[in-house]
């Protein structure tokens, strides 16, 4: 029994003939579990507080209880050196354990008392005493077990406790918390060692030198002993590391050494005869369970799903004939040479597939072809992702009937197209503009339990936009700020830019609205297509608001932007404000560009101001720029109405040979003009003209016509 054993014990003892035995003599059938440090006990602890009171009162003073316990032991260490007991090796460790456990119990003690007071104000000193000598004689009784760290923990596993749980748990947080204050001591003391180390002042010396002194010197000087003990403790953990190395070798030794005495041994014998199945386990787990083989067989299985088949070798006449086929044309039949290599190779898919990349490497038109004869090839193994994926590439290069043809035949298979392919068709019938079928493929898409997202609702979106529907667009947008879907300023612009051209003022204030509460501060373009917006509607006086808010924004008014707020003041012929304008813009260095010039030219020749309009047409010239087709059908139309024959002609002849780039309205105002000014045959030409183009001439044109031909040519009022 070692010596820290010996003195619990026999302090055991002192202490109990110091207390004249007052626990055993005065045990009215308590146990110590009636004691909790809880405040729903407080009325067991009432129960017994007579009890406490009566040890109290036999004159036993257990404020005093620290310097009791130091007593005891010194007493116990006294008689044990009386007794002439022999110092052992460990005796250094024994007296470094005393001394922590003297400090352990003077620490416990302290607080404890601290905590029975502060849950238990009413009782007077001496009973707190009484209860707290219960506590630490039990504290005491389970620390002669083994170290007190040790018995801390294996307490809290014993089920055979005196103490109640309660009670012991908080005599377990108060000990840790003991030990906690007590190992920091240590370190500090171990810290302040290093820091009167040699090598830390003669670094704080040469520091000195220097020029560092004060609160940084003292911060290095912590820093260089903090990092001093680190190498310690490491080198410390590198010694203790190798002795148990050493230890392990030891046994290792030892044990190889049995057992090849024991192989010896049994050399004549020979091994048993097994019965049953052979148990054998790996980490734990018995792996002569029939489970095992059933994985394996599963493993085995995904395996093939998983892992990349290699394809066959290709040699002799089936490489002759693969060669062949990579040289075919995008005009030529594959199928008797597809159909030969088959009966030479016996294809599986990932021959297929090998054959087909290196068709996408040199023939793309030809990889196509072979791409889509092989969707009825049994052994090819098709599936619907070889439709998609055809669908996808047809889809991306916009050859929307050839897209159309493989989902035929996926339909003739009984292949319903899902939702990877669905996706693609939204794609690409919005990207063709083709309205009726995106929409089709959009409500399938939903009608599968699919939320699409944001690439689905931009080419939607986009979709509304090009067929000129942006209110339909808009409630798509408003869709996705509901599922918290930012849809991105490309789309806001589009939609923004689709209000405007069909002159919807409160549809484009709204986008205007919406952006601004997205964080998309409003722009050059923005602002021109709100400004395109009101003069689309005949609304010059907002348009003009938004002209100048623009301008307070710090934009700059371009070509663009100045032409339509001119074209904004000439839906109400307001000449004099736009004139205005655009004197106020030039002194402040802009210059009108071909866009402005062209509503001018515009608007004067309504006005059948020749003069005005040829001025500026020659400012049109100077600065080299080529005349629009709507400049040219203004031109005529002032021609003619002012009776110009020559130029009426001229300009006539030249809108004949662009006739493809002419709309319905064009040829209206063409027609219309000429018949103002009493070229009847020229009418009569361009409306024929109009019909080969595909448009019919409009109810009020026809019969403005007939009437010009009943006054035989007179030219109309």
């Amino acid at each position: 029994m070692s010596l820290k054993h010996l003195l619990l014990r026999q302090t055991r003892k002192n202490f109990s003939k110091i207390n004249g035995n007052l626990l055993d003599r005065q045990s009215p059938n308590i146990n110590a579990t009636h004691i909790f440090i809880t405040k729903p006990s407080f009325s067991l602890l009432d129960s017994h507080r007579g009890y406490y009171s009566s040890l109290a009162a036999r004159n036993f003073e257990l404020s005093k209880l620290n310097s009791l316990f130091s007593r005891c032991i010194h007493f116990t260490v006294t008689k044990l050196s009386n007794a002439a007991i022999e110092p052992k090796p460990e005796s250094a460790e024994v007296e470094d354990d005393d001394g922590s456990m003297n400090e352990f119990l003077s620490r416990f003690v302290w607080i404890m008392r601290e905590k029975i007071s502060e849950e238990f104000p009413d009782y007077d000193k001496q009973t707190v005493n009484a209860m707290l000598l219960m506590i630490v004689e039990k504290v005491v009784s389970e620390m002669e077990k083994g170290r007190f760290e040790q018995t801390l923990k294996a307490s809290t596993d014993n089920p055979d406790w005196d103490l109640s749980e309660d009670l012991w748990k908080t005599v377990t947080e108060v000990s840790n918390m003991v030990l906690d204050d007590m190992k920091k001591a240590t370190k500090k003391e171990k810290m302040k060692g290093f820091l009167l180390s040699r090598e830390v002042q003669e670094m704080c010396r040469f520091a000195g030198e220097v020029g560092i002194r004060g609160d940084m010197l003292r911060e290095f000087r912590f820093k260089w002993a903090r990092e001093k003990m680190e190498e310690s403790e490491f080198y410390e953990s590198l010694e203790q590391l190798r002795k148990e190395a050493r230890t392990q070798e030891e046994n290792k030794d030892s044990a190889s050494g049995a057992e090849a005495a024991s192989e010896v041994k049994s050399e004549a014998v020979s091994l048993p005869k097994r019965r049953g199945k052979l148990k054998y386990k790996i980490y734990g787990l018995d792996l002569s369970d029939p489970k095992w083989s059933e994985l394996a067989d599963k493993l085995h299985v995904a395996e093939k799903l998983i892992l990349p088949q290699e394809p066959k070798p290709i040699s002799g006449m089936c490489k002759l004939v693969t060669e062949k086929i990579l040289l075919l044309n995008e005009n030529d039949d594959p199928s008797p040479l597809l159909a030969e290599w088959k009966e030479l190779l016996q294809p599986t898919r990932i021959d297929w597939i090998t054959l087909l990349d290196r068709l996408n490497e040199k023939n793309r038109f030809l990889y196509f072809k072979v791409a889509e004869l092989l969707l009825s090839e049994e052994s090819f193994q098709t599936n619907i992702r070889d439709y998609s994926k055809l669908i996808e590439v047809y889809a991306k290069e916009n050859r929307l009937e050839d897209a159309e043809r493989i989902l035929v035949k996926m339909n003739e298979k009984g292949i319903a197209p899902d939702i990877l392919t669905t996706i693609y068709l939204i794609h690409m019938y919005s990207k063709a503009g083709n309205l009726d079928s995106a929409k089709k493929a959009f409500d399938s898409l939903r009608s599968h339990g699919f939320q699409p997202d944001e690439k689905v609702y931009n080419s939607m979106i986009m979709a509304y936009v090009n067929a000129g529907q942006p209110k339909l667009g808009e409630s798509l947008m408003r869709d996705m700020e509901a599922r918290d879907i930012k849809p991105s300023q490309d789309i806001y612009m589009a939609l923004l830019r689709s209000f405007s051209q069909c002159g919807y003022v409160s549809g484009a204030g709204r986008i205007a609205a919406t952006m601004q509460f997205a964080g998309i501060s409003p722009n050059l373009e923005s602002c021109t297509l709100l400004v395109e917006a009101y003069g689309q509607a005949g609304d010059p006086d907002k348009a003009r608001n938004n002209f100048d808010y623009m301008i307070k924004l710090g934009h700059a008014p371009d070509d663009r932007c100045t032409a339509s707020m001119i074209a904004a003041y000439e839906k109400k012929n307001l000449l004099d404000k736009a004139l205005d304008l655009l004197l106020q813009l030039e002194k402040d260095g802009f210059e009108p560009g071909l866009a402005t010039y062209a509503v001018l030219v515009d608007w004067l020749g309504k006005l059948q101001l020749v003069e005005e309009a040829e001025q500026v047409l020659a400012k049109i010239g100077a600065q080299g720029h080529y005349l629009p087709i709507k400049v040219r059908i203004s031109l005529c139309d002032m021609y003619s109405r002012a009776g110009i024959e020559k130029k009426a002609l001229q300009a006539l002849k030249i809108l004949e040979a662009k006739k493809q780039e002419l709309g319905h309205d064009d040829f209206e105002r063409i027609i219309n003009g000429l018949v103002a000014g009493g070229f009847l045959q020229d009418a009569k030409r361009m409306e024929g003209v109009m019909e080969a183009q595909g448009f019919i001439a409009s109810q009020p044109l026809q019969m403005a016509l007939r009437t010009s031909q009943a006054l035989r040519g007179k030219r109309l009022p």
